[in-house]
């Protein structure tokens, strides 16, 4: 094969409203290879390879697929050539079976025409085992956990015997012992001769699993790399274009009076959280950590009213709520930024205006009850720039920011609510490291002028890095609270576990 390359992207270029997006791209990969695909949110990873698989046309540029040059205006004929992709975002039918889901729109047929689903859930048996996944094919997806709905795409892309996988993000819904298992599955597929284009921001993955790394950034490729001739600071100062020594600023916040206090609360829900009480300072970063399952996402949302509690108190400044209702936490100064941006953050289809303003409506009303448009949008323009999101103009689908710009202005929603207390989900969840450092920066900014947060995060050293003091859940319960100078990974995980 000429030069070894299975693949071929030369010259690739992409233009968006107001943004190009790929500017003259070349890339190469080799048959029997993990290649990484690294850089920042909106560098243009994700779009360069949905010119690949069809899903976007490019404006320029060609497409050489085991030295034939090739032209794909579908995802159809991109999975035809031999080139399959798992998406960031699943993309699973849920009301329909693993094995439906698997086979969907190619399903094997029987001597009359009609779908033979003893044959497909047989072949869905047999590429389950051979992947070591353990749930069943006849399963509804909707039943499955994240994790196991990443594993049925990932069969899916294997099923179609494809030379060319590309993988974008596909460990952010996944255990430790899930990632691993994952790993097994690529070295298996690298082993047999396929190519894997892998796409994450965690670089402990990409020294674990790649053989070789392409770096971009604002849209063009600044090199590839062999992993050993590269090492964290190197791959950090290439994808931002700059140096970054600490990963996490510091937070330089005087921790002052209780505002927030919860008291013996308990979830509707049985299998929940049971008895949590713990209070919040104004000027703190309060820390939530605890593996899958901890119920740290549903202890939040109970917070700010969007779960039911059976039982508990929870105060503000003193003062008690007697509804929990997103709309009374909103009102008692408390603003959510949720787990999944794209499924509970953003409206992908408004623009960045209406994403920015839609929880502080009632602030900008004239006398006679009509909107003041005008102060509305100058007030979120200011605070998109205050918080230096990238974005075309305001008027821009929100969907088509990058990952870290979406979490800005998801954070200058609820900014422009004016709270007092900010409950921060997953705040640095798929995005990039530059954008990691800006978040924390907010966070520490905010926490400085007085405000005080709640942090729920799956990382341990953001929570060691960001936090004054940690709680830590286990299966529903408070299991330690650990204080600054107590903070290590050790101590995180052996109260994590304490129950399970």
């Amino acid at each position: 094969m000429e030069n070894n390359h299975i693949l071929e992207m030369r010259g690739v270029t992409k233009h968006f409203p107001g943004v190009l997006a790929l500017d003259a791209v070349d890339f190469k990969v080799q048959p029997g290879t993990v290649h990484a695909l690294m850089g920042e949110n909106g560098a243009g990873k994700s779009t360069l390879m949905k010119c690949l698989f069809g899903i976007y046309k490019m404006d320029q540029g060609t497409i050489i697929l085991k030295d034939r040059e090739c032209h794909f205006n579908s995802a159809a004929d991109a999975l035809t050539a031999g080139v399959s992709m798992i998406h960031q975002e699943l993309s699973n039918v849920p009301e329909r079976s693993v094995a439906q889901n698997i086979w969907l729109g190619r399903e094997p047929l029987n001597s009359i025409r009609l779908i033979n689903h003893k044959k497909m859930i047989t072949d869905t048996r047999t590429l389950l085992q051979n992947l070591n996944f353990n749930f069943d094919p006849a399963a509804r997806i909707a039943s499955l956990s994240i994790s196991q709905q990443q594993g049925c795409e990932i069969a899916k892309a294997v099923s179609y015997n494809s030379s060319i996988v590309v993988m974008d993000e596909p460990t952010s819904s996944l255990t430790e012992n899930e990632v691993a298992h994952l790993f097994d599955i690529i070295r298996d597929l690298r082993s047999k001769g396929m190519a894997i284009i892998y796409i994450s921001h965690k670089m402990e993955e990409i020294f674990q699993i790649a053989d070789d790394v392409t770096i971009m950034r604002d849209g063009r490729v600044i090199g590839t790399y062999p992993i050993n001739e590269l090492n964290g600071d190197k791959l950090i100062s290439l994808m931002v274009g700059r140096s970054i020594t600490d990963r996490f600023p510091p937070v330089e916040s005087t921790v002052g009076e209780i505002c927030l206090e919860v008291k013996n609360l308990t979830a509707a829900n049985p299998r929940s959280f049971k008895n949590i009480s713990f209070a919040l300072h104004k000027g703190e970063i309060l820390g939530i950590g605890g593996l899958v399952g901890a119920q740290r996402t549903e202890l939040v949302e109970a917070i700010f009213g969007i779960r039911k509690t059976v039982s508990g108190e929870i105060l503000v400044n003193g003062k008690a709520l007697d509804k929990v209702r997103p709309q009374d936490a909103i009102k008692s100064g408390i603003g959510l930024v949720t787990e999944d941006r794209r499924s509970s953050g953003i409206f992908p289809l408004l623009n960045v205006t209406v994403n920015t303003t839609i929880a502080s409506l009632g602030n900008y009303k004239k006398k006679i009850g009509l909107l003041d448009h005008k102060k509305l949008v100058s007030m979120a323009v200011k605070q998109n720039k205050q918080l230096k999101t990238k974005t075309p103009s305001m008027n821009t689908l929100v969907q088509n920011l990058s990952g870290g710009n979406q979490q800005k202005v998801i954070l200058s929603r609820w900014l422009m609510t004016l709270p007092d207390i900010l409950i921060m989900d997953e705040p640095t969840r798929g995005i990039d490291v530059g954008a990691k450092y800006e978040i924390y920066t907010i966070m520490a900014e905010l926490a400085k002028q007085g405000k005080a947060i709640i942090m729920v995060s799956s990382e341990m050293p953001e929570l060691i890095g960001m936090s004054h003091r940690v709680l830590v859940l286990c299966t529903g319960q408070l299991t330690g609270t650990l204080e600054k100078e107590e903070l290590t990974q050790e101590a995180i995980m052996r109260h994590a576990t304490q129950f399970s």
